[in-house]
């Protein structure tokens, strides 16, 4: 029997339940407790059977743990995009911490410390502070909770609802509110049966709900005989939730938190790779998903962050990325379940996934930026990719691609000799960096190089490298396509080709950094290059590769040297040479995947144009629908996801209809913007132009030249005049 301080303030725990209700109570606390063992060890079991994660989600742990513990109790993410949201989870997340760290010292003190001490520390000044926090804590849940409800059940919050949505999402919320409210019914429920005794005004909130039941009648004594029946239905409904977290939508509460631990910071970025084995499988079952894969699944909240956030969805193309992470698990559940087997991806016909919402995705990384659980969509969607790949059930137009590719080496399937011709107007013929030492070896890419358009942008960029004297050179005919393209359409062996015959033209050149005008190359070159491991495809008699892995090397995007050049005064730039109110769209690959935002700004403003920020900018921009092979398919939308980036720039920007230019730091977004100015009827509204060009223009401005006629590829400007 534990010895309490006669006066001291404290509560019993059990009041009124008695010894037999006690003993069904553990009992019944060792049964949820059980099933929650139980349960997670199947979760985690099933995880094994996954396939091994290529990248290692589990090196270096504890940092890990640390940096992911940082994450999840500032819910920095949840708060991304979405203040509300996010501070309503911190609630939410604070509260059930703090009940449960409450929860687990009275049982310490109860089974722990008392039967060995024979005394209590739930006495006094502690029990007074413990009451107040878990008060004030507990009306943090309940708070929180009341946000969500009012989001889903009044303001019906659009991406809270979709296919997977179920009555398994309302029993989740309303069971945590329940609990929630309930133990402070059950607490003002005690209060009033033990006549309110003064020390229980810490316990301001049972104090008020005390106030609230004996304003409506409720005796001192009736409070007491009902006070048995109100404990055992919170404490049933609380063990209920214990037993059920690992069994259904609660287990997101640990899979989300196992899921930041094991978050790949370059997921997206670096693609996992393949194993040279042609007989390895991509996605003909839903084992062949690595374990971070599966936990991604089960990490999924349904929230619907990804779905608002992806443009092919904005678009109307049959992609929601919530709906393919949530249909793999169903079906997952379903053959664990001995469901009927079929496809996981395939061109029509009843696999899990159709082929025709996979060539939706456009690679953006969109859905992964806004995720808050850190689920990993691209490698899913790449892996499905490549299953499609290997059975030939792709797009026709991306089949023609990769045929260009493979014979001519470049995805315009234009003869390689003819790859330098954009440089033939050029004063200064470039430096041929297979005969010379560079300082930067600039890789061009095939859109600047074989497509007329972005042939304006290279020149413009030579002219600027000229201008400053940067020491650079091309490889000519050596230069081939980099492949990050094929490979987010699934065409990995013919990326690895790519890749061995860049890293040999490379190995061959002499110099220190490399520059590359598509975001795209960069990306590959920085983070995917250094990765491939030529040595497992050595002993392919249908490749060449190289001998050794590549090591890497320093690689830019043309507006971070540039920026430099502008910063030094190599330009001769004042910062007042154009006076164009202009609007400029973050490339996906250059901003999401790469993290340069303000490199192009900085260039645009140093011309003197006015820069006007475009509503979805940065982290949040809106893709142009070129990425992930769209740039090469067909697609029946209205609007085309250019069209709407542009509605975008002439109505949403604070300046409006006076935005004069629409400015873009890619070939492939330059590509994408023209089409869409023509075919959304925003010729004679908009001009489409690349910060270099803006850059050449404000150079000649200010040596006095003017402007070549369609060089510059800007509309006729007042300096013109």
């Amino acid at each position: 029997m534990l010895l309490l301080q006669a006066d001291a303030p404290t509560r019993p725990t059990f009041w009124g339940i008695g010894p037999v209700g006690k003993a069904a109570f553990y009992y019944l606390a060792a049964v949820a407790i059980a099933v929650f063992l139980l349960g997670s060890y199947r979760r985690v079991a099933r995880y094994a059977e996954g396939r091994e994660d290529p990248l290692n989600g589990l090196d270096d742990l504890p940092r890990r743990v640390v940096s992911a513990a940082g994450t999840i109790l500032s819910n920095r993410t949840l708060r991304d995009g979405d203040v509300v949201a996010g501070l309503a989870h911190a609630f939410v997340l604070w509260g059930f911490l703090t009940l449960l760290i409450a929860t687990t010292i009275l049982g310490i003190d109860m089974d722990l410390y008392g039967p060995l001490t024979g005394e209590s520390f739930f006495v006094g000044d502690f029990y007074l502070s413990y009451s107040f926090v878990v008060d004030a804590m507990g009306l943090l849940f309940v708070v929180g909770l009341g946000v969500f409800l009012y989001r889903r059940y009044a303001a019906r919050d659009e991406r809270l609802w979709g296919r997977h949505t179920s009555a398994e999402d309302d029993l989740f919320i309303w069971a945590l509110f329940l609990l929630g409210v309930g133990g402070y019914l059950t607490e003002g429920v005690r209060i009033l049966g033990q006549d309110f005794p003064a020390f229980e005004t810490v316990s301001f909130v049972g104090w008020a709900v005390a106030l609230a039941l004996d304003g409506v009648g409720v005796t001192p004594a009736t409070a007491e005989a009902a006070y048995p029946l109100v404990w055992w239905s919170h404490s049933i409904l609380a063990l209920a939730f214990i037993a059920a977290l690992p069994l259904g939508k609660p287990f997101h509460m640990l899979a989300s938190a196992a899921n930041v631990v094991a978050r790949d910071e370059d997921a997206g970025r670096r693609l996992p790779g393949v194993p040279a084995d042609l007989d390895a499988t991509n996605a003909e079952s839903i084992d062949d998903f690595t374990w971070k894969e599966l936990l991604d699944q089960d990490a999924c909240t349904n929230c619907g962050r990804c779905s608002s956030a992806c443009p092919a969805k904005a678009a109307g193309r049959p992609l929601d990325p919530r709906d393919v992470i949530l249909d793999l698990k169903s079906y997952r559940e379903s053959r664990d379940a001995d469901g009927e087997a079929v496809d996981i991806v395939a061109d029509g016909g009843t696999s899990v996934v159709d082929a025709a919402t996979m060539e939706s995705c456009m690679a953006c990384m969109a859905c992964m930026d806004a995720c808050p659980v850190e689920i990993e969509h691209l490698d899913s969607f790449t892996r499905m990719n490549r299953q499609l790949v290997d059975q030939g059930d792709l797009d026709g137009n991306v089949q023609d691609v990769f045929q260009n590719v493979m014979q001519q080496g470049n995805t315009f399937g234009e003869p390689q000799r003819d790859r330098a011709d954009w440089a033939d107007d050029l004063d200064t013929e470039p430096t041929d960096a297979r005969e010379e030492s560079v300082e930067y070896l600039w890789y061009v890419g095939d859109y600047p190089s074989f497509d007329d358009r972005n042939g304006t942008v290279a020149r413009s960029l030579a002219r600027i490298f000229e201008r400053a004297d940067v020491d650079y050179g091309i490889c000519y005919d050596d230069e081939v396509y980099d492949g990050n393209d094929v490979r987010r359409v699934g065409e990995e062996f013919l990326f690895v080709e790519q890749a061995a015959t860049l890293v040999d033209t490379f190995d061959d050149c002499e110099f220190e950094k490399i520059v590359c005008t598509d975001p795209h190359a960069m990306n590959t070159f920085e983070h995917e290059y250094p990765e491939v491991d030529f040595r497992e495809f050595a002993d392919d008699p249908m490749m060449e590769v190289p001998e050794e892995n590549w090591d890497g090397a320093p690689v830019f995007h043309w507006t971070q040297v540039v920026e430099d050049l502008v910063n030094e005064g190599r330009l001769g730039l004042r910062g007042d040479e154009l006076d164009y109110t202009v609007t400029y769209h973050d490339p996906c690959h250059l901003g999401r995947y790469s993290g340069e935002y303000e490199a192009p700004r900085d260039l645009v403003r140093a011309t003197g144009c006015e820069l006007a920020e475009m509503p979805r900018n940065r982290s949040d921009s809106f893709c142009c629908g070129g990425g992930g092979g769209g740039l090469w398919m067909e697609f029946d939308e209205d609007p085309k996801p250019s069209e709407e980036r542009l509605r975008e720039a002439l109505e949403d920007t604070a300046v409006g209809p006076a935005v004069e230019k629409f400015v873009v730091a890619c070939p492939m977004c330059t590509t994408m913007f023209e089409d869409g100015r023509k075919t959304g009827g925003f010729e004679d509204e908009i001009e489409v132009v690349d910060v270099a060009e803006l850059l050449v223009e404000a150079i000649e401005v200010r040596e006095g030249g003017g402007v070549a006629a369609g060089e510059s590829g800007t509309a006729e400007s007042p300096a013109d005049d």
